[in-house]
């Protein structure tokens, strides 16, 4: 299958319809078991557009650092995140829009179009709004947005690392690699796990 890039064809569809500023949002860390989740929003200044945009997860470790500056230097940028007592009492999926819609609260200038990556719009944006599946790969604010918030998201797990060695954050970002459910096992839950999640759950609750 020939490798899509993101370009600004829904950025330009936007325009068409008389919106100005548009903002890509995305958010990573649905599926780790300890860590907050992080969404950005970005807004691209179409004359000046990092080269090399893509879904983060397609980018090395160092090519994201290097977009992350450069992003920051050229784009309106907001990053937000909810926590794990949220994820807990709310549920991952509302805590990940809750965090989407604390990033476009958040931006420096207010936009009047959103693209959000994946299939559903948050229901406490009063934007207007689309939701673009697979949109980190097809949507270049999108790309910036998912790139900004997985550096932040991977540099926080980083530094929970420090506090909380032996599981591994500082590789896996809080993902449940084997090592990480492994240290999880012997030397049991931080308050940084997520209860709510089944590994950590059955860790807290066994019999």
């Amino acid at each position: 299958m020939a490798k899509t890039f993101p370009d600004m064809s829904f950025e330009d569809a936007a325009r068409t319809r008389g919106h100005r500023l548009i903002a890509g949002v995305d958010e990573v860390g649905r599926g780790p078991l300890a860590g907050p989740v992080t969404a950005a929003a970005v807004i691209l200044d179409q004359a000046r557009v990092p080269k090399g945009l893509a879904d983060s997860k397609q980018l090395t470790e160092k090519r994201r650092a290097a977009l992350y500056d450069e992003i920051f230097a050229l784009a309106t940028v907001s990053i937000a995140h909810a926590s794990v007592e949220e994820i807990d009492s709310l549920n991952i999926l509302r805590a990940s829009h809750l965090a989407m819609e604390r990033a476009v609260a958040g931006l420096a200038l207010a936009p009047d179009h959103l693209l959000i990556d994946g299939n559903m719009i948050p229901r406490g944006l009063t934007v207007s709004a689309e939701a673009i599946v697979k949109g980190d790969a097809r949507s270049l604010s999108i790309s910036a947005a998912s790139i900004v918030a997985k550096v932040c998201r991977d540099r926080l797990m980083v530094d929970l690392a420090q506090h909380h060695p032996g599981y591994g954050w500082e590789r896996n970002a809080g993902y449940p690699s084997p090592a990480h459910k492994e240290a999880l096992r012997n030397l049991g839950v931080t308050p940084h796990h997520r209860r709510s999640f089944k590994p950590v759950h059955n860790i807290l609750y066994q019999e």
